[in-house]
């Protein structure tokens, strides 16, 4: 079964996507000055993921969409309506705003219905050295240019790498192609 990633502007709107889909795997554009290596991360991604791209209902969710598009045409499109999408306060727009009932069902036609977690625990990335040590930064950033899934923290990586589906004894590989250099 495929894995679907979930393309979203903010930690508001995946944290809100959570509420739906616990499990759920977004990328985070940060807003619509979407990053090159954010691009480059998400195409790789599509290499073994389904694309969803979940922006707000305005002009720079749509710009975001676009620069998605560009580098996975393929991708998926889930959409809100604007007028659902409304702060309380009537100054925001955002899929943060939006009802949970009407997230899941933008969503409920793109995503899997059961989404798997990586099998890698915080544990198997600090015997790795991945965590905690002194050049668990430098390997961490080693492996993530690697893989093209940026720059992340621990917490991060681990949900990338798990979503990648590498396994223990890749990373051991790819730790050892880093420390060769």
């Amino acid at each position: 079964m495929e894995r679907s990633l979930i393309v979203c502007e903010g930690i508001h709107d995946e944290e809100r996507i959570r509420k739906v889909y616990p499990n759920a795997f977004c990328v985070i554009t940060n807003g619509s000055e979407i990053s090159k290596e954010t691009l480059l991360m998400i195409k790789e991604y599509s290499k073994t993921h389904k694309i969803i791209i979940f922006t707000d209902p305005d002009s720079p969710g749509e710009r975001i969409r676009h620069k998605v598009l560009e580098v996975v045409p393929n991708a998926s499109e889930a959409f809100l309506p604007k007028k659902i999408c409304i702060s309380k306060n009537h100054k925001k727009v955002g899929i943060e705003h939006a009802p949970l009932e009407d997230i899941k069902e933008a969503l409920n036609q793109y995503i899997d219905k059961d989404i798997e977690k990586g099998s890698l625990t915080i544990s198997d990335m600090v015997d790795l050295g991945l965590n905690g040590g002194e050049v668990s930064s430098k390997l961490r950033e080693g492996i993530s240019l690697k893989l093209n899934i940026g720059k992340p923290n621990a917490k991060t990586f681990l949900k990338r790498i798990n979503a990648l589906n590498i396994s223990k004894e890749k990373l051991v590989e790819l730790i050892g192609e880093i420390n060769e250099k």
